[in-house]
């Protein structure tokens, strides 16, 4: 499979929206942790149809996590990233395989409502200085992997997942990035034993992949100068907002 030949029905206007669209989703992704799942299917569905969007982010995600672990590397909890990719890795692999069966909009509805009422029960339980533990986000990320094997988007319910356990600023997107590779690999390894990869989820893929290299670390320099206290309110926001797009969605 030469995989250039997967541009031969895309003309360069619309390679040239993919690719503006990649960029913009990758430096929003550096700052927040979540972008790419949910901007990039608004370009990629009117021009490929739904079915190969999620492997498409699947296989971009790889090299978007990759530049973003590199780039706040120092920042990483390696251990917290084991828990949670260990307990999301089995789910992630049962709703990757069944993938076109899991985005209901019952779940939506039901996960979007989750992620609304997390921020002020985290803002809440924080004043009362109270952390999930390692058992609760071991639990948690079961439940994510659930998600995330069959959805494009559902990045966000893991950074609420990290910011419960009390992570905040860079440490949030460096851990996020240093689990989202596994994650890649899996549901790119189920894909391709599904026969859901072709020349045209691979050429989209690595296009978004590359572009969104230098964007995390273009990110890096204004979350480093960011104060904890502003970049934890705009993780707040980015949450909210998944949900709320989440349960839009879902009622529609």
């Amino acid at each position: 499979m030469h995989f250039l030949s997967g541009f031969a029905a895309i003309s360069l206007w619309q390679l040239a929206i993919v690719a503006a669209v990649a960029f913009l989703a990758s430096l929003i992704g550096g700052v927040s942790g979540y972008g790419t799942g949910a901007l990039m299917p608004l370009v990629l569905v009117p021009l490929v149809g739904p079915a190969p969007v999620v492997p498409i982010i699947a296989i971009s995600a790889f090299f978007n996590n990759a530049s973003r672990l590199a780039a706040f590397l120092k920042y990483a909890d390696f251990r917290r990233a084991a828990i949670t990719t260990v307990c999301s890795v089995p789910t992630c692999i049962l709703s990757a395989w069944g993938y076109t069966r899991l985005s209901s909009a019952g779940a939506a509805l039901v996960i979007g409502a989750m992620l609304i009422l997390s921020v002020p029960l985290r803002r809440h339980l924080k004043r009362r200085e109270f952390r999930v533990g390692n058992g609760g986000l071991a639990l948690g990320s079961a439940g994510y992997g659930a998600v995330v094997g069959g959805t494009a988007g559902a990045g966000v319910i893991l950074i609420a997942l990290l910011m419960a356990a009390g992570m905040t600023g860079a440490s949030v997107i460096a851990t996020d990035a240093a689990m989202s590779i596994i994650i890649s690999i899996v549901k790119v390894s189920v894909f391709g034993l599904a026969g859901a990869v072709n020349a045209q989820v691979v050429a989209l893929a690595m296009l978004i992949g590359i572009i969104s290299l230098p964007g995390a670390f273009l990110a890096r320099a204004f979350v480093e100068r960011m104060p904890v206290h502003v970049h934890t309110a705009i993780l707040d926001v980015v949450v909210l907002a998944g949900g709320v797009a989440m349960v839009i969605g879902a009622m529609r």
